[in-house]
């Protein structure tokens, strides 16, 4: 990338990047409920660069 990441692009990136992790735990408690035992992946979106790019 450039030296100089425009501060639009540079937030987009840093969104896309929170995209790759798993959902937080209370979330997945509050959707579920806390008997249900679901792994947090299920409600995440998960992203990889390999797998598709962003359009940015």
């Amino acid at each position: 990338m450039t030296r100089y990441k425009h501060p639009a692009k540079k937030k987009r990136l840093i969104k896309a990047g929170r995209q790759t992790s798993w959902a937080p735990v209370f979330a997945v408690l509050k959707k579920f409920g806390a008997g249900k035992k679901v792994h947090p992946s299920v409600m995440s979106r998960k992203r990889s660069w390999r797998r598709n790019s962003l359009k940015l």
